[in-house]
């Protein structure tokens, strides 16, 4: 590994964590010529299938994209950033473990939006405008009303 500051490639890991799920691992590291200290972190990368989005295109399977998404729709709401990862980690995991090659995006959206609905109405009317690109004013109000009498049954 080189050391970010000086280049050089003879350093020593002081310190190694796992992450909770057990798939990263943090690795403190002290640089031998200069002595300055760095983290790295190592990640197994898999083969996500590729994601078939309504036009048509395919691109890799992009888990900041989906996150800055949700981020957007939880923007100033009590969504904790905890909550948002959750929810990308459970539809990253359904999406490696699904085994396949291709997936569609209004899946991964049908996957967000069933979590979102659970933790906030809001985030959840505010993802469903841009993933279900509402055509109209009545789709909008139809969704709210779904929500408004889920709310009231709980």
């Amino acid at each position: 590994m080189k050391c970010p500051f000086c280049s050089s490639e003879d350093d020593r890991v002081i310190d190694s964590r796992l992450s909770k799920d057990a798939k990263i691992v943090r690795r403190r590291r002290q640089c031998n010529a200069c002595n300055r200290r760095f983290t790295t972190i190592e990640k197994v990368i898999l083969s996500l299938p590729l994601v078939i989005k309504k036009d048509g295109r395919r691109e890799v399977f992009d888990r900041q994209k989906l996150l800055n998404g949700l981020m957007k729709a939880c923007e100033k709401r009590p969504v904790s950033l905890g909550d948002i990862e959750e929810i990308v980690q459970v539809i990253e995991k359904r999406v490696e473990d699904s085994n396949l090659k291709e997936v569609r995006s209004d899946e991964i959206g049908r996957l967000a939006l069933t979590k979102l609905k659970d933790i906030d109405a809001i985030s959840y009317v505010r993802f469903a405008s841009v993933y279900l690109s509402f055509k109209d004013i009545n789709e909008l109000y139809e969704t709210v009303s779904e929500l408004i009498e889920k709310n009231r049954i709980k």
